[in-house]
């Protein structure tokens, strides 16, 4: 039994779809106008885990996640480059993408683009106008906060505190502290779109509930995204979704937690801001996956390079028997002895730990332990059967690979022919460097190579080598 923290109700729930075992679940993506940072990749591969451990439960899973691509940020960059918001937008939508890929971050179902649903964003408004809910003031359209009952019970806020607090824009258009602009109107230079209430854009709580709406229905499964994102955004959507349609949102609320870089909340005033794609220079995908599955999800966690280099070493180990599966495999023997190994028991503490609120953590740990305990039962038997290996491969490739997406059976790309000889006589070079005692020069060709992107494995067979991440 699955059970999920809804934020919504405060409280672990057991997840029951609105129609099973079809899964509709919204992530909220990003404000295209810049590299996203590792914080936003946190969300984006914690997300990503949820929906594969959904299909591994057996959900058909229609993943949305959206493109901001008109937004203050996205017009500032653009007058800053002297590039028109569109061009702004474009290059880093792809640029996003070529990060997620490389992040492992399965493709979603759909990606639709705020500028794609302006029609359907200028409907919801229309009938919250015509409800009373909304206002126009000179072509700036407000939702009217006090028209909602349910507002703050999301993020649990009481609005007469909020409506006080130091943190609230003041705007004299505004009938009451709260409310927040649905429809914005058109300041020269921006870009625009006609509308009921003259040339103007969206404003951006309006465009996630017009997408998840369209493309899930007007009540969904899942809606997800940062923490930060509770307040105001996600309450707002909920206020704007349940008055224009009068049927509940979204079922359930999950948010991740705030990641932070060494100990200090990231900031570029400190120093301490790195992009996705900055990481991913230093580190593996693999390992900032399996980083960022070692804590729960809902938790904050603390980012250093001395954690990323630990979950780079714990990749590896789970990896090397992966590699040892797969060459035991090609061997293509099945004379071995039989090994007395309860598969079952593992694959029910690693679902024991995600049906509890996917706790990727307990999950993460049941593997470890797997991998240990397959690694002494390979050491302790001389030959194994087939069958036994063939149940160890399904075990990482169905919780390690599809799950969590922390290590990879796919083949290993061929060296050309020529790399590989050369890789051959360097071996041989430092074999033979290693005999006469030449530590120096055996030290300097595996460290060269590691460089190069070839890791040497020294065993009592011989060395072996295999292509790695540089």
């Amino acid at each position: 039994m699955l059970k999920i923290y809804n934020t919504l109700t405060k409280q672990k729930e057991e997840f029951v779809p609105i129609n099973p075992p079809l899964v509709k679940m919204y992530m909220c993506g990003p404000t295209v106008y810049d590299y996203f940072h590792i914080g936003n990749a946190r969300s984006f591969i914690l997300s990503d885990i949820v929906r594969r451990y959904l299909e591994y439960k057996g959900y058909a899973v229609t993943f949305v996640m959206n493109l901001t691509d008109v937004d203050d940020k996205i017009i500032k960059k653009a007058n800053q480059e002297a590039k028109s918001s569109r061009e702004v937008a474009e290059f880093y939508i792809k640029e996003f993408f070529s990060d997620i890929e490389k992040l492992k971050i399965k493709p979603a179902t759909y990606y639709p683009r705020a500028t794609e649903f302006m029609n359907d964003m200028i409907e919801m408004i229309k009938r919250l106008e015509e409800k009373g809910i909304a206002y126009n003031v000179d072509g700036n359209v407000f939702y009217d906060v006090s028209k909602f009952t349910g507002y703050g019970k999301l993020s649990g806020k009481n609005t007469e505190e909020l409506e006080v607090g130091a943190r609230v824009e003041v705007n004299e258009e505004k009938k009451h502290p709260l409310d927040f602009a649905l429809w914005k109107k058109a300041k020269e230079g921006e870009p625009y779109w006609e509308s009921p209430w003259g040339k103007g854009r969206p404003g951006w709580h309006i465009e996630c509930s017009a997408m998840s709406c369209k493309l899930l229905g007007e009540s969904f499964d899942i809606h997800a995204g940062g923490h930060d994102l509770i307040f105001p955004h996600h309450e707002n959507e909920i206020a704007q979704s349940e008055a224009a349609n009068e049927k509940p949102f979204a079922k359930y609320w999950l948010h991740f937690g705030f990641l932070n870089i060494n100990e200090e909340k990231m900031s570029k005033s400190l120093g301490n801001f790195f992009t996705a794609r900055e990481v991913l220079k230093k580190y593996s995908a693999e390992a900032i996956r399996l980083f960022f599955a070692q804590a729960h999800y809902r938790g904050p966690l603390n980012f250093s390079d001395e954690l990323l280099q630990a979950a780079e070493k714990g990749v590896e180990k789970i990896q090397n028997l992966a590699d040892k599966v797969e060459e035991e495999l090609q061997k293509n023997s099945n004379d071995g002895k039989q090994a007395e190994f309860d598969f079952k028991i593992w694959y029910e503490k690693f679902e024991q730990a995600m049906d509890d609120d996917f706790n990727s953590a307990q999950a993460v740990a049941a593997i470890f332990d797997f991998t240990r305990e397959v690694n002494r039962v390979i050491a302790e038997n001389e030959k194994l059967n087939k069958e036994f290996y063939i149940n160890v491969k399904s075990f990482l490739n169905k919780t390690a690979e599809d799950v969590l997406g922390i290590i990879s059976f796919q083949k290993k790309e061929n060296l050309p022919s020529l790399e590989n000889e050369l890789i051959e006589l360097l071996i041989k070079i430092r074999t033979e460097a290693k005999q006469n005692k030449n530590y120096t020069l055996s030290d300097k060709i595996r460290d060269e190579l590691q460089n190069l992107g070839v890791l040497l494995q020294d065993t009592k067979e011989g060395t072996s080598y295999k292509k790695i991440k540089k």
